[in-house]
């Protein structure tokens, strides 16, 4: 009977041992299930940033005068608009320094004007756009380092298509536009279609109001350039779409995500490697897009240069302007610019006559009626 008792408790005994070691290895694979999806994700990750046109530089060919943002990492974003066919010469109609603080993941934008006058590689004055058509995003990081006393090593380029696509694949962006915006986004339309091979809906009647753009329009309402504040407009009106974007991208399923990946990453360039990519993108939910303004603050648009056919974007005292710049981007009320940028402003200043500025920030901007070629 004691025999029995003892066999029962055995078996009892042998039975909750069997249910803990099922137990635990149901946790074991669980846990390996969640790490093979671990990996799973970050080899889908890399397999998609793998669609991206990586383009590296040597360390030595990147300028900085000497200087080193700390705490905060800044990036050049470039966008061009390529025709068919076009692969070299293009210039970046789009100059935007995206400046991350690395603590509070606060991303500040300076829109850097396009015909801004600054020195080139060469040693000559030029537009800013000109430095990528024609040393390519090395020579235009250089031109941004050299002129501005930043730190930038990485950049990201996009194309009309590539914009075009992000706003189509996140079903469209809603923006607020004038009678003037309606018109000539209808009419910038045309080419961005025909560039993009997309379509599009004429807006009619072109009235003012708030719409619902698909990709080919919002790429041309951020072309405008020929209405009040001319291409210093245009800038507001590029961050705008950018925050649009933003905004809709943090509200996508990893679906919509996927699609974006696999439409925008092939016409993307980059100099980040892929690892860099993912360290980026595991803060990406955390990134919060702070203030956006445009460079040079304070300028002047003379009728002609000396020794320049054209119309130029002149700062009025560049020395000054590389203060406000980062007093805007790194809080640094009293930063004083290197030698670099003290010689190239009083060579810009002797060369145009253009001195410095009364006006304020805002004011100055505002002013400017018209664009420049």
């Amino acid at each position: 009977m004691g025999k029995n008792r003892m066999t029962r408790q055995e078996r009892e005994l042998r039975a909750q041992k069997k249910k803990k070691r099922r137990r635990r290895r149901v946790v074991v694979l669980i846990a390996e299930l969640i790490i093979l999806a671990v990996l799973c994700v970050v080899a889908y990750g890399m397999f998609k940033l793998d669609l991206l046109n990586h383009s590296f530089f040597d360390e030595e060919s990147i300028l900085n005068n000497g200087v080193n943002q700390e705490g905060f990492k800044n990036v050049a974003l470039f966008g061009t608009d390529n025709r068919a066919g076009e692969t070299s010469g293009v210039r970046s109609d789009c100059i935007i320094v995206a400046s991350i603080n690395t603590n509070t993941k606060e991303v500040n934008m300076l829109s850097v004007y396009r015909d801004t006058m600054l020195l080139q590689e060469d040693g000559y004055f030029d537009k800013a756009n000109s430095a990528y058509a024609t040393g390519g995003p090395e020579a235009a990081i250089n031109m941004l380092n050299r002129n501005l006393d930043l730190d930038i090593t990485d950049y990201v380029t996009v194309n009309f298509l590539a914009l075009a696509d992000a706003v189509d694949q996140l079903g469209g962006i809603d923006l607020e536009l004038t009678d003037e915006e309606v018109v000539h986004m209808n009419n910038y339309c045309v080419e961005t279609s025909e560039i993009t091979g997309k379509d599009y809906e004429r807006i009619e009647p072109e009235t003012a109001g708030t719409y619902h753009l698909n990709g080919v329009q919002a790429v041309s309402y951020a072309r405008i350039r020929y209405t009040a504040g001319g291409d210093f407009t245009r800038t507001s009106r590029q961050r705008l779409v950018i925050e649009k974007l933003v905004e809709k991208a943090k509200q996508a399923d990893l679906l919509t995500i996927n699609r974006v990946i696999d439409a925008v990453f092939p016409e993307i360039s980059t100099s980040f490697t892929t690892s860099e990519l993912i360290g980026l993108a595991a803060d990406v939910f955390s990134y919060q897009l702070g203030e956006n303004s445009g460079f040079p603050f304070d300028l002047e648009m003379p009728e002609s240069v000396p020794g320049y056919t054209g119309s130029y974007v002149v700062p009025a005292d560049l020395e000054g302007n590389v203060r406000k710049a980062h007093a805007f981007l790194f809080g640094k009320e009293n930063y004083e610019p290197t030698e670099t940028v003290r010689e190239i402003s009083a060579q810009l200043s002797d060369m145009t006559g253009i001195y410095g500025v009364e006006n304020d920030v805002d004011s100055t901007q505002e002013s400017a009626t018209d664009s420049v070629e």
